[in-house]
């Protein structure tokens, strides 16, 4: 039996279509997320993706790309499958590829987890890539970490992103950002895929940024799937969750189980939250500690900060939901306590049936800001329910924690 050399691309919601209807412009480059000396897949200027796939005994080859369209593959006589794209959307995306049935990972790329699964990548240049690239600036670190957890009864694994000073000034403390994937996927999303440790570097060299910590954790703990919650129709990375209602409790997970938010809340805040504070020069309070995330992610957030707002002072909810301020159930306690609220989505998800449960997301927090609280909405445009939308989310969100002088 032939091994199969694979390498392909995604497309990102277009039509499927085996070639384009205008010849590509001859000057592709392979893309940034290749492995070493890997030519394929290729991305040139006009943003169209040129794939190929040497499986000379398949019958037929798919691209399939997370939560879209499939795309045929066509053989040649050398018995590589070949495709190019239309022009893709900005940013990153998950794909993989189908040989006879068979969805594999492309080992022409570097590997991302998301749609609860281990899979390839690919980055489409972006007009405003330099806010996430790695840049000639002081870089932190991002750290494994592993930590116990007593209410999960595991040993399980979180990601701190350490600014470039932590190292030089030992009696420096920091405030922490807790920042959480989407769904299906995990601890290693913000760090990779969204380049959070990136973003931080350069706003602080900028001097846009206050250096702080930020803390990625697994939302899928133990007990995050109670008995009797089987499997649903199957889920993909950050389709619509169920509970993105005005007092979510959940959403669904790998395999589409429904996936409780009180376990991740018992762990963050038993747990996480103390064993970071023991083990990181951290400002332990409430006025320098926040919370965001990312759809799933964004939906926790708000679950959680709401019903303790005693832990978290800022709050940032990225294509998750929104606060209205009928889910405040004490205003001026929340605006003593809450020192910012952002809210964000990608342009082409505004209207949708996500963005609008609990209430218009702008809406909602334009009668936050009436309210006299520091609420911020904003919007990334040209893109939906992706990552690029959340890079800027972020890249909007942190020059906005912490600038008031706590300590």
């Amino acid at each position: 039996m032939k091994t199969a050399f694979l390498s392909i691309s995604l497309l990102a919601g277009l039509p499927a279509m085996a070639q384009t209807s205008q010849p590509p412009a001859e000057d592709f480059k392979p893309s940034t997320l290749n492995q070493p000396g890997r030519q394929y897949p290729q991305v040139n200027s006009e943003r169209r993706v040129r794939a190929r796939v040497v499986a000379p005994q398949a019958q037929s080859v798919t691209l399939d790309f997370l939560g879209g369209a499939k795309y045929p593959m066509t053989r040649g006589e050398d018995g590589a499958w070949t495709v190019v794209t239309r022009p893709q959307d900005e940013g990153f995306h998950y794909y993989q590829i189908v040989i006879d049935g068979a969805g594999v990972p492309d080992p022409g790329t570097r590997y991302f987890y998301g749609g609860s699964r281990w899979g390839s990548g690919l980055e489409i240049p972006a007009h405003d890539q330099d806010f996430y690239a790695l840049q000639n600036v002081p870089h932190g670190q991002l750290r494994q970490v592993h930590y116990y957890s007593k209410s999960a009864g595991a040993n399980l694994r979180c990601f701190v992103y350490t600014p470039p000073d932590y190292e030089k000034d030992l009696t420096k403390r920091y405030p922490v950002l807790y920042l959480q994937h989407g769904g299906g996927e995990d601890e290693t999303g913000w760090g990779s895929q969204g380049n959070a440790g990136l973003i931080m570097d350069n706003l602080i060299a900028a001097g846009k940024a206050r250096p702080f910590l930020i803390v990625m954790a697994n939302s899928y703990v133990p007990g995050a799937f109670g008995p009797g919650r089987g499997p649903a129709a199957a889920g993909s990375t950050n389709a619509p969750l169920a509970g993105a209602t005005n007092a979510p409790a959940g959403g669904r997970g790998p395999g589409g189980r429904m996936f409780d938010f009180s376990a991740f809340s018992k762990v963050l805040l038993d747990d996480l939250i103390p064993f970071v504070d023991a083990t990181f020069r951290t400002l332990p309070d409430q006025p320098n500690r926040a919370m965001a995330g990312l759809s799933m992610g964004g939906m926790q957030t708000r679950s959680i900060t709401l019903a303790h707002l005693d832990k978290f002072s800022h709050i940032g909810v990225f294509s998750g939901g929104s606060i209205a301020v009928s889910n405040i159930t004490d205003l001026a306690a929340f605006k003593e306590k809450v020192k910012l609220v952002f809210v964000s989505y990608g342009s082409r998800e505004l209207g949708s049936d996500l963005a609008n449960r609990g209430g218009d997301p702008r809406a909602n927090t334009e009668a936050l800001k009436a309210a006299g609280i520091n609420a911020h909405f904003y919007v990334s445009p040209d893109t939906g329910h992706e990552w690029q939308s959340w890079r800027r989310s972020l890249y909007q969100f942190a020059p906005l924690l912490f600038i008031e002088p706590n300590r």
